[in-house]
């Protein structure tokens, strides 16, 4: 084994989408920063859809790009297919998303990364971990390289032991076309991880020039939707169209005629699946009373033919795919261009991470990414820039970054993967979330900027920018309050005017130019909704201050919980592998119950390692 001349602060296993954004962070906060991938050609690669946001999804796309992280600005150089989501409903689950370039979105984010001071980019495949005295210092690869380290992120995607599925033929891969990584899951075993294994899938891709359109529905995108709060770099890529088609009694026939040959049902396959993003046999199965199910047709490039057919996800072999795709009235005649699979993977099962997403068991290992259970680019990457910054923090001595749930989703997202026990992979979603009005994708700046700026990720130029917007909002509202109108004989403020349901800051101002500008569309609409959800959203701020009392309850990390005899013996055992830091966190423990946490609490102020809030008493 050769050690590798230089060390670094941080080592990055991994350039996927949670892999990028931890090495750009640590490097822009000033350290000497490793990302090694096993394939240079695939760093940023989009495995599966090459579409970022969407429910949820695009909220977390806009806290990375709010806390200085790279997603969203690679997803408007390379979107060929905008929209806003949801715009019917309220404005807690607006939600952008984007149909990018495939390629054009792997290739931006390459270069990004190769331009960035302090980050180095090489191949290697990463073999094992080396741990001394508990604490990791460096990485093995295949090649017979050891890198050092202060600190290491894995990030390692589906390639942990990954195996690929089609049908009953079966191949070791991470995805189609790359190897997995076997000697990473052994490494972590033999330094006492749990593992499990979880699965995922994705679908048949078709020749556009091959589908009859005629037979679809248009679904056009809508130009101007922004996803990064910073000024565009560039003007943005040609609008293309999706398209939507149905499947057929005849699709579910073929399914159900063949689906012992499915290995999800046959026992081939071990690891659980996405209920949120079910394969189509799953679909034909658990909802047999549906006629047909959607599907979305999304062009994967502006240079390429290939067309991603969302909602047909899955592991029959391929001539049963054949006969499926054909039974779909638009895709009567398609060429398949590539088939669709499944595959099955290790991960690192709940309860033995920090909030920092630093591991219990090795100190300076860091996790982030499907590694940790969860499913989609955009939950990989909101873990992977948080990874990135506290394992750089770790390494300069500072405080780790740790969002509460009230102030972000990606707070929400690892507070649940450190807290609740995952029998499936985690997907995001709105209705995860406590305070969803306060967590709007609009806000993201006002709500995390200032987390950036201080770590070095946002400059001053982009906190001037945001701070001009703060006070530009505040004295707007201001204005409008104390502006009245008449109306049928009363007098009513623009404030009250705009807090009516069928108003909004265009149809006013249309009503009355001389007293309501045009700021442009982000502030108009802070001031809007600030209207329109005043009460909800106070109602919102003080549900947040109860419970913020609660968390300040802290609990020492060496708490026996054993020694609590009231505890259930459930509470103990999951509190002791968690480890929570304060009661807030404990009392969202999956299986610890609200009489577990007053006995708690009794148990806490006996041991005099807090004094008992008020709210708590």
């Amino acid at each position: 084994m050769w050690e590798y001349p230089e060390s670094y602060a941080l080592i990055v296993i991994g350039a996927g989408h949670a892999g990028c954004e931890a090495a750009l962070a640590s490097a822009r906060m000033g350290l000497p920063t490793l990302l090694l991938t096993m394939n240079l050609d695939t760093v940023g690669k989009m495995s599966c859809n090459p579409a970022i946001g969407g429910i949820a999804k695009g909220h977390l796309v806009r806290e990375i790009d709010a806390l200085g992280g790279e997603m969203a600005k690679v997803t408007e150089a390379s979107a060929i297919h905008s929209r806003m989501l949801n715009q019917s409903r309220g404005p807690a689950v607006w939600a952008p998303r984007a149909q990018c370039d495939r390629i054009l979105y792997q290739f931006e984010m390459k270069a990004r990364i190769e331009k960035t001071p302090n980050l180095h980019l090489k191949q290697g495949t990463s073999e094992g971990l080396l741990v001394e005295g508990g604490k990791i210092k460096g990485v093995l690869t295949s090649e017979g390289i050891l890198y050092r380290a202060e600190t290491v992120v894995l990030s390692s995607g589906t390639f942990l032991r990954g195996l690929l599925h089609i049908g009953e033929q079966h191949q070791d891969g991470g995805r189609a076309g790359d190897k997995p990584s076997v000697g990473l899951s052994a490494s972590l075993k033999s330094l006492g991880f749990t593992l499990a294994r979880l699965k995922t899938g994705t679908p048949p891709r078709v020749n556009l020039r091959s589908i009859d359109l005629s037979a679809t529905e248009v679904q056009p995108g809508e130009p101007g939707i922004r996803f990064s709060f910073d000024p565009r770099e560039r003007p943005p890529l040609p609008e293309v169209n999706c398209y939507i088609t149905y499947t057929t009694e005849e699709t579910h026939q073929i399914i159900r005629d063949n689906l012992h040959r499915s290995p999800m049902y046959s026992g081939k396959i071990e690891g659980i699946g996405p209920r949120y993003c079910p394969s189509i046999e799953d679909k034909v199965m658990r909802f047999k009373d549906k006629e047909r199910h959607q599907l979305f047709l999304e062009p994967e490039g502006l240079t390429t033919q290939e067309v991603y057919v969302n909602g047909i996800s899955s592991s029959l072999p391929f001539d049963v795919q054949y006969d499926v795709v054909h039974s779909i009235p638009a895709l009567r005649h398609a060429e398949i261009m590539r088939p669709a699979y499944a595959v099955e993977y290790d991960y690192v099962i709940s309860g033995q991470l920090s909030p920092s997403l630093e591991t219990h068991l090795v100190e300076g290992l860091f996790l982030a990414g499907q590694v940790n259970g969860t499913s989609g680019y955009e939950e990989a990457a909101a873990q992977g820039l948080i990874a990135g910054i506290n394992a750089a923090n770790k390494v300069l001595g500072n405080a780790p970054l740790i969002l509460r749930r009230s102030e972000a989703y990606i707070g929400v997202l690892i507070d649940d993967l450190i807290t609740k026990g995952l029998d499936e992979p985690y997907r995001m979603f709105t209705s995860r979330a406590e305070y969803r009005l306060l967590l709007r994708q609009d806000n993201a700046d006002l709500r995390l900027r200032h987390h950036g700026h201080k770590l070095g990720l946002i400059t001053d130029q982009q906190m001037n920018h945001l701070n001009h917007k703060r006070e530009l909002v505040a004295k707007e509202e201001a204005r409008l309050a104390k502006t009245f109108k008449q109306l049928d004989g009363k007098g009513f403020s623009l404030t009250q005017l705009l807090s009516r349901p069928d108003a909004t800051y265009a149809t006013l101002r249309a009503t009355y130019p001389d007293d309501l500008h045009d700021h442009g569309s982000e502030v108009n609409l802070q001031i809007e909704l600030s209207a329109k959800y005043a009460g909800y959203i106070a109602r919102q701020e003080l549900e947040v201050g109860r419970m913020e009392r609660i968390e300040e309850v802290s609990i020492h990390p060496s708490f026996s919980y054993h020694e609590i005899k009231a505890l259930s013996k459930e509470a103990q055992e999951k509190l002791a592998r968690v480890r929570p830091q304060n009661l807030g966190q404990a009392s969202r423990v999956r299986g610890v119950s609200p009489a577990d946490i007053s006995v708690l609490l009794v148990a806490l102020k006996a041991q005099e390692e807090i004094e008992a809030p008020p709210c708590c008493s």
